[in-house]
C-alpha cells in the first residue's frame, strides 16, 4: 500500500519542472532519443493500442504531440480521450509515467509547429493517410515525388487532418532505478490546482 509522505501537497508546477529536468539530464547523458515516449490509447470498448511517439512540448498545460487525426491513435482519442504516456531513459536509470485526458492543441500552435518542420516531413504528412492500407511502397514514393514537383518553392499547406494533441496530466509517476531492485517511486495526483505526492513501494 502507498507510504504516507509528510510533504504531500506540492506546487502545481513542480511535477512538470522535474520532468523537464529529467529530460534534460537524459539528453546530456547521451540518451539516443530522449523525447521518445510510448503513447497508449483505448477504443470505447476498451481495446488498448500502444506505439512510440515523439514529445514536441511539455509545460504546466500538458504534454504535446502531433499526428494525423485519421490514424488509429487519432480515432481512439476522438472517441475516448483518456490516454497514457511512458518515458524510459536507461542511461540515467529513470522513467516517467503519465495518465490523463487528451485535448486538441489550438490551431495557431499547430500551424506554428507545421511551419517549423523540415519540408520533407510536411510532404510525407501531406501524402500519407496514416494507418490506412497501402497497395505498394511505390505508390507512396510516387505521390511524394509528384507533390514535391508541384511545390518547388515551398512546403505544402497544413492539411486540416494533421493536428496536435495535448495530454493534460492527472497522474505523473517518477521512477528511479535503485540497488537490489529497491527502486524509488513517487506518484503525483492532481487535486484542483495542486498535486498530491505519495511514495510508492517498488
Amino acid at each position: 500500500m502507498p507510504l504516507k509522505d509528510p510533504l504531500a501537497a506540492v506546487a502545481p508546477t513542480m511535477p512538470v519542472k522535474r520532468f523537464k529536468r529529467w529530460l534534460g539530464a537524459a539528453r546530456r547523458a547521451g540518451e539516443p532519443c530522449p523525447q521518445a515516449m510510448a503513447l497508449a490509447t483505448a477504443s470505447p470498448n476498451g481495446r488498448v493500442v500502444v506505439r512510440f511517439m515523439l514529445l514536441k512540448g511539455a509545460d504546466q498545460r500538458g504534454f504535446v504531440f502531433y499526428t494525423d487525426r485519421r490514424s488509429q491513435k487519432g480515432r481512439d482519442i476522438t472517441q475516448n480521450a483518456s490516454a497514457a504516456l511512458a518515458f524510459y531513459w536507461d542511461k540515467t536509470g529513470r522513467q516517467v509515467r503519465v495518465e490523463g485526458v487528451v485535448k486538441r492543441v489550438p490551431k495557431a500552435e499547430v500551424d506554428a509547429y507545421w511551419s517549423s518542420r523540415p519540408v520533407e516531413s510536411t510532404i510525407s504528412a501531406s501524402i500519407s493517410t496514416q494507418s490506412a492500407p497501402l497497395t505498394s511502397r511505390a505508390v507512396l514514393l510516387r505521390a511524394a515525388r509528384e507533390l514535391r514537383q508541384r511545390l518547388p518553392d515551398g512546403r505544402p499547406p497544413r492539411p486540416d487532418y494533421w493536428i496536435g494533441f495535448r495530454l493534460v496530466p492527472r497522474k505523473i509517476e517518477f521512477w528511479s532505478r535503485g540497488p537490489a531492485r529497491l527502486h524509488h517511486r513517487e506518484l503525483f495526483v492532481a487535486r484542483g490546482n495542486r498535486w498530491r505526492r505519495t511514495l510508492l513501494q517498488p
